[in-house]
């Protein structure tokens, strides 16, 4: 559809964000957030809570974790409070860097880099930022990777004319984290997850394909965070309300059964840190459909317990899962076609207890 401006985004003297959609985009566009911004005019308000006033879209575009700590440091060395900037003042600093579709005018961001780097030199000047020793890579780290979402580090680089996500240890992980997330993601393909495709570099730096790029595409992208308004920093979703929303959102019962075989996987597999911001939903061909999976790895997740719980249980067992399927009114038999798959494809990885 070629880039066309979706709408303006204004800041309230309380703090809370106001939208409104253009002209152009109400007669060429589609909802940016179904549940909260459908397509029409007129002056929208966002919630306070749980993105300090800002819509949950929006929200999606800025980075947290690591891209946040980058982003601050730098603007502590340009003389800047960075608790003086507003939610829109960081939508600036994002400017045409996003991941996903959406881009941010006036565009006050670093230009992005796709260099093909030393992978172990940027791990170096990562940990030395990590442990707030003096580095001249900070300026070089936010052209590749600010605007990344996720507490990892992690750089965004083009490789053999493709887009990738790097990521790199942080410094509660262990030093083989990148081997095991690959190994996690040809395990979760072969259990039939919708999966991009992966790869190890040097043998220890876990490199996944953007999928918000595709063939020159900007892709748009909103998690199950923004999408329901969600907090992805402690436990606010069920994966019965997950499913629901996915049958709501994309009407596919298909796209129902990718999130019950990716819940059944990360019970399975211990993949605990499975929090709302680890669950996109992705427009294209004209259509919501569910993203392909991301973030799957072994995790404590919150206190031990899955971020996300099945049918109210944190430590869920099989009867649980089953459970989501009955509350969901997904089909039982395909319920336990997929639990008996995962079961089987996960054996090299899958936790005690089941």
């Amino acid at each position: 559809m070629g880039s066309i401006p979706v709408g303006r985004i204004a800041l309230r003297p309380d703090g809370i964000s106001v939208f409104e959609y253009s002209d152009q985009w109400l007669k060429h566009g589609f909802s940016i957030s179904p549940l909260h911004l459908p397509l029409q005019t007129g002056l929208f308000k966002a919630k306070r809570d749980p993105f300090d006033g800002l819509f949950g879209v929006f929200s999606d575009s800025l980075p947290d974790g690591w891209g946040t700590l980058l982003i601050d440091r730098w603007l502590s060395k340009q003389g800047i409070e960075p608790g003086r900037l507003s939610v829109l003042d960081r939508l600036t600093l994002v400017g045409n860097n996003g991941m996903g579709a959406l881009l941010y005018e006036p565009d006050q961001g670093l230009k992005h880099i796709h260099e093909n780097p030393d992978l172990d030199q940027i791990a170096l000047k990562i940990q030395k930022i990590l442990k707030e020793e003096k580095s001249s890579g900070l300026e070089q780290l936010i052209r590749m990777g600010e605007s990344s979402g996720g507490a990892r580090p992690k750089v965004m680089i083009s490789i053999d004319d493709m887009e990738w996500l790097v990521k790199f240890p942080a410094s509660s992980d262990p030093s083989d984290i990148g081997a095991l997330e690959y190994q996690y993601s040809v395990v979760a393909r072969k259990c039939g997850i919708n999966m991009p495709k992966t790869r190890l570099f040097s043998g220890k730096y876990f490199g996944v394909r953007r999928f918000d790029r595709m063939e020159g595409r900007h892709i748009h992208v909103h998690s199950a965070s923004g999408l329901l308004y969600a907090s992805f920093r402690f436990p606010s979703l069920d994966y019965t309300s997950l499913i629901k929303t996915v049958m709501a959102v994309t009407a596919d019962i298909q796209e129902a059964g990718k999130m019950y075989r990716l819940m059944v996987f990360n019970v399975l597999t211990g993949n605990r840190d499975d929090h709302a911001k680890n669950f996109s939903f992705i427009y294209d061909d004209r259509r919501w459909r569910l993203s392909p999976a991301y973030d799957l790895v072994k995790s404590l997740g919150f206190n031990g317990f899955h971020s996300t719980m099945v049918a109210g249980a944190g430590n869920p067992s099989r009867s649980d899962i089953y459970k989501v399927a009955e509350l969901t009114g997904f089909p039982m038999p395909q319920a336990r076609e997929i639990f008996d798959q995962v079961f089987e494809s996960c054996q090299e990885i899958r936790i005690k207890g089941f």
